[in-house]
């Protein structure tokens, strides 16, 4: 204390509410800090979890991060009551979530499949929602159809939308050329505006383009208005997500729009219930709806 006086010490407060909060609060592992839609939902969560006098620490990954690493690591430090992580990679829940022993519950991504007692999932069908969009430019009249986003690993978030979009082509009896058709960036608008350029330049005949974000196609629109396109009129585009952003683009966007306030209370009371009364996991699908917008065009017989 001589010391701490002779040096004029100050006690540092952030500190002492780091300790305070340990073995008492909930982490939030958010995978990707420009996803508008986990911008969202971390907000209703934290606000929820208030409402239930409990505290939230949040840690945003980079998307291409291990996020069960940093559970554990999480674990170590910090000892949380529960974990909720937003977007995830099924194939490293299956390889290292088995050493994560606190409740836990992944949002927007399904872990019913994976088997854990201490993981609960709250997700919309990507499967189907993705096919109700290319089925939505189908009855529009498009024909040459291109997807921009995500990955094709089947443990990536995404590849739903990916398999819906896949399932869709082939009832419609639509052809799909991956190489041509499709472009993979990570979500951000200046990776989406890039990657949309490539795709645009490398396959010049696509009528509608299907973004699986709206982040992304954000970003498309822009990439096509500076190659001179007009969007609906010569490219139509369509996100998914259905952020406030979609509202009040303009055109404004015709997207998948995922109940984020439903998503919300479902994962928080499913993890609370996991962390207060010991509950078995449980894994639940939220409706979606797709809005129509006005960043799509109906195309005549002669424009097919």
């Amino acid at each position: 204390m001589a010391v701490v006086e002779a040096n004029g010490f100050q006690p540092n407060t952030n500190a002492r509410s780091l300790k305070q909060q340990s073995g008492a609060g909930i982490a939030l592992v958010v995978k990707g800090s420009q996803n508008m839609l986990f911008a969202d939902l971390v907000e209703r969560v934290q606000a929820l979890l208030r409402q239930a006098g409990r505290d939230a620490f949040v840690y945003y990954l980079d998307e291409n991060a291990d996020e069960v690493s940093c559970g554990l690591t999480i674990c170590r430090e910090r000892k949380p009551l529960g974990i909720m992580f937003l977007g995830g990679d099924l194939e490293r829940f299956r390889m290292g979530f088995q050493s994560i022993a606190v409740p836990c519950l992944l949002l927007t991504s399904s872990a019913e499949g994976l088997g854990f007692p201490n993981l609960s999932s709250v997700t919309t069908n990507d499967e189907e929602a993705a096919g109700q969009v290319i089925r939505f430019l189908a009855d529009c009249g498009h024909r040459k159809i291109g997807v921009l986003g995500g990955a094709w690993s089947d443990s990536r978030e995404g590849y739903n939308r990916f398999r819906g979009c896949r399932l869709a082509f082939r009832e419609l009896d639509l052809s799909f050329e991956r190489e041509r058709q499709y472009e993979p960036c990570r979500f951000s608008m200046p990776d989406a505006y890039a990657a949309a350029r490539r795709l645009a330049v490398r396959s010049p005949e696509l009528t509608a383009i299907f973004a699986v974000g709206d982040v992304l196609a954000v970003g498309a629109i822009r990439a096509l208005r500076d190659l001179g396109k007009r969007v609906p009129e010569d490219v139509s585009v369509v996100g998914y997500d259905g952020v406030a952003l979609a509202d009040y683009f303009v055109p404004r966007l015709a997207t998948v729009r995922q109940d984020t306030r439903r998503m919300a209370e479902r994962g928080v009371d499913l993890l609370l219930r996991m962390i207060e009364r010991g509950s078995p996991p449980l894994h639940e699908v939220v409706p979606f709806r797709l809005i129509t917008g006005e960043s799509v065009a109906r195309l005549n017989e002669a424009a097919r």
